[in-house]
């Protein structure tokens, strides 16, 4: 309802409501020249849940959502995570004091994401954050290399959502036509490699903003 409502609040005329991986499918246009049936896979991770679904798409333009997995509590914050508790470390290491100060953590945790974010593109990060912490300006660098080796066990973790999509689908990984990438976190490359290495080498549907590809 409250999607219904805000489309009202926008000026629309809403006649009915899609579900998100069939969103996605359409945002792509995977619908259009069908001859035959279409499956599809949508790899959607947010900031602190992850779907994945398989969907059959027939020349009607027909979608039928064959499965649905995913884990409630994985997403783009807990990599973030990650990056903050390796550098509260090592801003206990380095200037032997702990990071207690809520107004500080917030502070750290946005310039985490933000390298979390720059690292998507660049292979390194620079975080700096002045006066951080009882007089302390915290400057300090970070490798994609490393932010990969912190977070990799999540970012492997992935693939078993995927897995069980495909198995209670009753599809092999060979019989699914195209992967579409929803979600921030889906531009990190060490996740995008993952699941390309997945599929085969699969090229992956990522040319719209995935921040954007549901709505």
């Amino acid at each position: 309802q409250a999607t219904k409502d805000a489309g009202a609040i926008a000026g629309l005329n809403v006649w009915r409501i899609i579900n998100e991986p069939t969103s996605a499918a359409l945002a792509y246009g995977l619908d259009k020249n069908l001859t035959g049936e279409k499956n599809v896979l949508i790899f959607d991770l947010g900031g602190g849940t992850f779907d994945v679904s398989v969907l059959t798409i027939d020349e009607g333009s027909l979608f039928e959502v064959r499965s649905t997995a995913g884990d409630t509590h994985l997403g783009g914050e807990d990599f973030d995570n990650r990056m903050v508790t390796y550098f509260t470390d090592e801003f206990k290491r380095k200037y032997k004091k702990d990071l207690n100060s809520p107004r500080a953590l917030r502070r750290f945790r946005t310039a985490c994401e933000r390298a979390k974010r720059t690292l998507s593109s660049s292979s390194e990060a620079t975080i700096e954050i002045d006066a951080l912490h009882g007089g302390i300006d915290f400057y300090t660098k970070i490798s994609r290399a490393r932010f990969e080796e912190l977070c990799m066990d999540l970012f492997r973790s992935t693939m078993e959502p995927v897995e069980k999509a495909l198995n209670d689908a009753k599809l092999d990984k060979s019989k699914i036509h195209d992967v579409v990438l929803v979600g921030g976190p889906t531009r990190i490359p060490k996740i995008q490699k993952l699941l390309q290495d997945f599929f085969h080498g699969k090229e992956l549907n990522k040319s719209i903003n995935p921040d954007e590809a549901v709505a």
